[in-house]
């Protein structure tokens, strides 16, 4: 190179300058080692992970959202923690996919966890926070904890199991020997997807743990195979691969439909551990499932009744594909709609794998962009259907593809139908649009978004997820304080009725309900449990901007007024509350509210609590012996452990 050049392209060198690549590329399986090991699905089974990049990625890794520690408690060994930002592994993508390597297992859960993290943010339109530690003893407004990290264990415990803690705020993956080796549970992207999808659910709705009636539990089980399920459809090998295998009818049998095939068949299963079209029998027929509303009543298991709500969404879905594809067929049948003996042709393959993706993605997004629409605890199905119908009709208004109607009528054919409704239709389903009366021109629940506002607009152009927390926490505290102000002004009490009419909420002074906690000044207490902004594009390019605040109250009451024996539970009420930020003002949009004072409810909660002890249903008593003393931190503690509990039944 001559001098001239030299200097040229010294100049010129921006290497420094360059910004970060957008995507670490992870090596990973798409399903689980089993499928590596047979001839047909070995060529589907590797699958590049597109991670968003970490500059300050550490070994383990430990990154922005995630800290893996890979610490073998059974047999107290500490594995070495793999460099992503290693030269040879960068240059290969990520590690090569391996059962006897535990730095691989450490990039697994990185990768599966990281692609469902992104999932949920683009569907949320903002950052996700896991669930905060709660320290009762700090000032209220300082009791939440930022919890940066959630801990991932890939060796966790050596016990056919992997569940998420809340009380560790941590994923804790098992192993165990299988009928031909060892199986790793942190090995199986369902098994990864569907624990960090309970973490990310109780970072959102910290009461879904709370087991008050059938629904509960289900529904935390559901949601994550949900997301497990759906994920399937971002792989494109094998979606390609299924598409072709099944001749472009998911109605069948397929991979995409199952999850954990290997976890499943090593605990004494005919098949995969859950299945959402079908099941194989003790003959090892696998049949597909019918819809029956029979089924529902009868299942009371979370896992067995959680199967249900995956079937209803998953077959809507497979409705919605079917419709989708319907001109592709017909092009390609020449007008018969029946496609020819044989294989089919690869163009078509890609077409209809395109479709596939398509609207699992937009599946996965209303599944998730939904939660913000359900109320703030004692969630039920039917809740969930009202959300998802209320979620997709903000963002997309013309419903030219039918997603709502599939919904609706899946729903319907397993009986899952909201209660207090006439009738299934679109508009009766849409959660009612909020209406407030002002008081001499001024409402209280308007005046607070308004008070709001500034400090949400700044946050929502926060990166740092540290700095976001705290501005969202002051933001709480801004309007526990605000609206306390306004409703402890006896000389203008007028608004309190209006306000407890729609939050659900008593804040009558000196109030009777019993079990209510009152504060000094004889107004009961109350908490804002949640201020989120959220920034969203619709498909048209609409951009939405809105605030969600969760209110609640709690009362301590008798499982049984009758029987003192039988405990005490928290019974609660309180709202979600949708604002539009768009405007020269915030408008309430939407109001889903559970009323503190409502005596059905409360009654069909302690029937709920005293059919579970009297038929000995308690998971804790299947499993462990009776807790100590309560007022231990280790019996707290273990109390605080639904899903480990749920989860060893499997």
């Amino acid at each position: 190179m001559n001098s001239y050049a030299s200097q040229y392209y010294l100049r010129e060198d921006t290497t420094s300058a360059l910004p970060p690549p957008p995507f670490r590329r992870l090596r990973g399986f798409a399903f689980d080692p089993s499928l590596s090991l047979r001839l047909d699905t070995a060529s589907i089974n590797h699958a590049v992970f597109q991670v968003q990049w970490e500059d300050k990625l550490q070994p383990g890794p430990i990154g922005e959202y995630v800290e893996v520690v890979d610490h073998d408690p059974a047999s107290g060994c500490w594995y070495e923690p793999v460099d992503l930002n290693a030269t040879e592994v960068l240059a290969q993508d990520g590690l090569a996919p391996s059962e006897g390597n535990p730095q691989f297992h450490q990039q697994m859960v990185y990768a599966v966890t990281m692609n469902t993290i992104r999932h949920f943010e683009h569907a949320l339109g903002r950052q996700v926070f896991w669930a905060p530690k709660v320290d009762d003893s700090s000032p209220t407004s300082q009791r939440e904890e930022y919890v940066p990290r959630l801990r991932i264990y890939p060796h966790g415990l050596r016990a056919a199991n992997a569940y998420y803690s809340p009380v560790k705020k941590a994923l804790l993956f098992g192993y165990f020997p299988g009928p031909s080796g060892m199986v790793f549970s942190c090995l199986s992207h369902d098994i990864v997807a569907h624990e960090t999808t309970h973490a990310l659910l109780d970072g959102m709705h910290r009461r879904y743990i709370e087991d008050n009636h059938a629904d509960t539990l289900a529904f935390h089980e559901a949601f994550a195979d949900l997301v497990a399920l759906f994920q399937h459809f971002t792989f494109p090998e094998v979606l390609r691969h299924q598409i072709a295998r099944t001749r472009g009818d998911l109605q069948t049998q397929s991979l995409l439909g199952e999850l954990a095939q290997q976890f499943g068949e090593a605990t004494g299963q005919y098949g995969a551990l859950r299945n959402a079209i079908g099941e194989a029998g003790a003959d090892g027929v696998w049949r597909p499932i019918e819809p029956d509303p029979r089924r529902l009543p009868a299942a009371t298991e979370p896992h067995e009744r959680g199967s249900i709500l995956v079937a209803a969404v998953f077959g809507a879905f497979l409705a919605i594909y079917k419709t989708r594809i319907a001109n592709l067929i017909t092009l390609a049948t020449s007008g018969s709609g029946i496609l020819p003996a044989g294989a089919l042709h690869p163009a078509l393959v890609d077409v209809l794998a395109q479709e596939a993706n398509k609207t699992a993605g937009h599946f996965l997004e209303m599944s998730i962009r939904a939660l913000d629409y359900c109320p703030p605890f004692d969630i039920t199905f039917g809740d969930y259907l009202r959300a998802m119908v209320t979620a997709d009709f903000d963002l997309v208004r013309d419903d030219k593809h039918g997603y709502r109607i599939a919904l609706i009528e899946s729903f319907r054919r397993w009986g899952i139908l909201p209660s207090g409704l006439r009738t299934l239709s679109e508009e009766q389903l849409r959660w009612p649009f909020a209406k407030l009366e002002d008081r001499e021109g001024w409402n209280a629940l308007t005046a607070v978004a308004q008070e709001l506002r500034p400090l949400v607009s700044d946050a929502l152009y926060l990166q740092d997820r540290a700095s976001l927390f705290e501005r969202l926490r002051e933001a709480r505290a801004q309007t526990h304080q605000f609206l306390a102000r306004v409703l402890a002004d006896e000389s203008d009490a007028g608004h309190r009725p209006e306000f407890s009419r729609v939050t659900g909420l008593n804040i009558s002074m000196k109030s009777s309900l019993e079990g209510l906690r009152l504060k000094r000044s004889g107004l009961p207490s109350w908490e804002v449990h949640a201020v989120r902004p959220v920034l969203r594009v619709s498909p048209d390019g609409t951009i939405m901007k809105q605030l969600i605040v969760s209110v609640a109250q709690r009362r301590r009451v008798a499982i049984d007024p009758d029987d003192a024996s039988a405990g005490e539970f928290d019974f609660r009420g309180g709202s979600t509350l949708i604002y539009d930020l768009e405007g020269e003002q915030p408008s309430l949009r939407y109001a889903v509210t559970r009323p503190i004072d409502d005596a059905q409810r409360l009654a069909q909660i302690r029937a709920y609590k005293k059919s579970k002890s009297n038929d000995r249903l308690s998971l804790r008593e299947t499993y462990f012996s009776p807790p100590p003393d309560p007022d231990e931190a280790a019996a707290l503690e273990a109390h605080a452990e639904p899903f480990c509990l749920l989860h060893c039944e499997h």
